[in-house]
């Protein structure tokens, strides 16, 4: 599939970083047990760090995107499969909990702004994300985080359809596998963006010599 050709402009592109929480991250974070290729995602954690320290030098928007669920998880519903039977399962990231704490190295900084109202697999799903990026003028969004296969592949599908132009941090995502991460990066990206490594990422964002007389 053809690859869009398009310059990012530090100015219009923010950086969308996903479930950098401790339910993922910290040892005992639920989600620890979803990880099967401890190697991929541990890569990954460094490239997120790695990336957020990038976008920050380059003053590009950030934007932290997290999950919080009220006691009992209503939000979730009667539904039994899927992400919402998952989630009300194994009872992941609950409201004022240190597990939906963002994880150390990831703490939003002044400036920084933190979605809420999320409730579904896509950043988009519920929160506040959209119109911030609109009235911020924010036409570019790079993603990154956890899991690559489902909340980071559901939000670049979503960003595309929104009509953001739509970049994975392939540095900075893992799946549970590297089958999963593969099949994402080969079968499903290049319909809806363009995955990208960090040090590309790092050379497009440099700012652009103004050249106004």
């Amino acid at each position: 599939m053809h690859q869009f050709d398009h310059e990012l402009d530090p100015v219009r592109t923010a950086l969308v970083i996903i479930e950098c929480q401790n339910e993922w991250l910290a040892p005992d974070g639920k989600l620890q047990a979803v990880i099967a290729d401890r190697p991929q995602f541990c890569s990954a954690v460094t490239g997120a760090k790695a990336l957020l320290n990038i976008a920050r030098e380059k003053k590009i928007a950030i934007a932290h995107v997290g999950l919080r669920f009220q006691n009992g998880h209503p939000e979730m519903g009667s539904g039994g499969f899927g992400l919402r039977g998952a989630i009300k399962t194994f009872g992941t990231f609950p409201v004022d909990s240190l597990a939906s704490e963002f994880a150390k190295g990831f703490e939003p900084k002044e400036g920084e702004f933190v979605v809420t109202g999320r409730v579904g697999g896509s950043a988009f799903a519920g929160s506040n994300l959209d119109i911030w990026l609109r009235n911020n003028r924010i036409d570019t969004v790079i993603l990154a985080g956890f899991a690559l296969h489902v909340c980071v592949e559901s939000s670049l599908r979503a960003a595309h359809d929104l009509g953001y132009h739509s970049y994975l941090a392939q540095d900075a995502s893992a799946a549970f596998n590297a089958a999963q991460r593969a099949h994402v990066l080969s079968e499903v990206v290049p319909h809806f963006g363009k995955a990208l490594p960090n040090t590309e990422i790092q050379s497009l964002l440099t700012s652009k010599q103004d050249c106004t007389l």
